[in-house]
């Protein structure tokens, strides 16, 4: 009997894998078309295609995430590990490795508590950077000539702001329409911020001296634009200086730390914009109307001045005869001060003269008295030098004569004299047995004198024994 014909007849069906898989795949996604699941973002990766690929995850599960390419460009925030979201989309099966997955389609982050944490920290980050540095921070112009705002340009803030700007002092303004909310306004409004810096001084177009970025009030969520890395780092960059006017006085947002000042309104940022033209003039015209007392009253007081002056000064005509006066009293007086100084100088001449007379006798005699001091000491040293030095020749005679005997008791030449000598080859070298060269010509050097020898060959072996060889045994060389 066959195994097949023993096994009982079943009402189960059969299914193959890949049928088993579709109907899950079907189950799966008929049951959760649209599907809003919160999470941790956990293993997050952006593949090259431009596909996100992470996983959401509790304290009990994990769920793995795709976000399409297409999707993921229009996500509203920039997914990274450890962010909590709640993200929509719809589950789906992947029957080669029997696994399910979600494919989201939106996300937005999980409450308000991880919204302010991510803010927190990427204002640190940012911090960290220098972004929000002082240094950093220009001073806004006092006029500014034109004007250039970033917001939208349907909503109020516009609107008040050019009103504001209309009842202060009417400037030059130009808008650039940005989205201040959802998908896209983030680069919209660094795009706006970095396109106004690019505008070249003197072009068709006016470079703007202010950069005013506004937008009304709003939560966490509706601001979440301008705190965005790219809207704070085209802030710090901007080349123009920068208002920030983002919500109402209690909103804060990462721009408002970039910007070179902040306002607590969009109508506050156009009233720190410009000054109020009223004000202007009636502090021109005042400022006018003090310059003109001023210099009136200078005027006075200077004319006032000359007046006194003038009162004061003598009768030129008195005043010439004075000087006339004095200058016929130097005449006279300077005929009569030459004679008188010619003589008074002879005077000082002889008595000069004579003192001069009587120093060069002194040093007459004092010079004669040296000279015979120096006479006395020189015939004194005459009679003492040939006893000097014939007693310096002694002395110097006998350490030389000392200095020659231990001269002599070195050398070499005593060796000799006690049977020793020594060999030099031609060169005059001094010679050993390995420069023993046979025909070489060497000069020996005894006691009594040098004989030149030749090298010869080596010598015969002598035989041992105290009598002469009989040449019965002959040699074994």
């Amino acid at each position: 009997m066959t195994d097949t014909a023993a096994r009982p007849a079943s009402n189960v069906p059969e299914y193959s894998v890949s049928e088993i898989s579709g109907a899950l795949k079907r189950t799966v996604e008929e049951t959760f078309a649209l599907v809003r699941v919160k999470g941790e973002i956990s293993g997050f990766k952006r593949h090259s295609s431009g596909h996100l690929y992470f996983a959401l995850k509790d304290a009990d599960a994990v769920l793995d995430a795709v976000c399409w390419r297409g999707q993921a460009q229009r996500l509203g925030i920039a997914p990274e590990d450890g962010m909590e979201v709640v993200a929509t989309g719809r589950l789906t099966t992947y029957p080669g490795r029997s696994k399910y997955q979600m494919v989201v389609e939106r996300m937005e982050l999980a409450g308000q508590g991880a919204l302010l944490k991510l803010l927190e920290d990427r204002r640190c980050k940012l911090a960290a950077e220098g972004l929000f540095d002082a240094a950093r921070k220009r001073p806004i112009p006092f006029l500014p000539r034109t004007i250039g705002i970033v917001t939208s340009p349907t909503g109020a803030v516009i609107r008040d702001i050019l009103h504001r700007l209309a009842d202060r002092f009417p400037s030059h303004v130009l808008l650039w329409p940005v989205a201040v909310q959802g998908d896209g306004a983030a680069a919209q409004v660094a795009a706006a911020i970095a396109g106004f810096n690019r505008l070249p001084p003197g072009g068709p177009v006016p470079r703007p001296d202010l950069l005013i970025v506004a937008r009304g009030g709003g939560s966490v969520e509706d601001l979440w634009a301008f705190n965005e890395e790219a809207v704070v780092r085209a802030a710090a960059a901007s080349e123009i200086p920068l208002i920030s006017a983002v919500g109402h006085e209690t909103d804060t947002t990462l721009i408002d730390h970039a910007a070179d000042l902040r306002a607590p309104t969009p109508t506050a940022a156009a009233e720190k914009a410009v000054p109020v033209r009223a004000e202007l003039i009636a502090q021109v015209a005042d400022c006018r109307a003090r310059l003109v007392t001023a210099l009136t009253r200078g005027l006075d007081e200077r004319r006032l001045r000359v007046e006194a002056v003038a009162r004061a000064l003598p009768n030129p005509r008195r005043v010439i005869e004075d000087c006339l006066l004095r200058l016929d009293d130097r005449a006279e007086r300077l005929r009569l001060a030459l004679p008188n100084l010619l003589n008074r100088h002879d005077g000082e001449l002889k008595r000069v003269s004579a003192r001069l007379t009587h120093a060069l006798d002194k040093a007459r005699a004092a010079e004669a008295a040296r000279l015979e001091r120096d006479r006395l000491l020189l015939s004194q040293a005459a009679t003492r030098l040939p006893e000097a030095l014939a007693r310096a020749v002694d002395t110097q005679t006998r350490r030389l004569e000392t200095q020659g005997k231990l001269l002599e008791s070195y050398s070499y030449r005593k060796v000799l004299e006690r049977g020793y000598a020594v060999v030099r080859d031609a060169a005059g070298h001094l010679a050993g047995a390995a420069d023993a060269v046979p025909g070489t010509v060497w000069r020996v050097e005894f006691g009594d004198g040098t004989a030149d020898v030749t090298v010869g060959g080596p010598a015969a072996a002598k035989p041992k024994g105290k009598g002469p060889a009989d040449g019965r045994q002959g040699s074994l060389l």
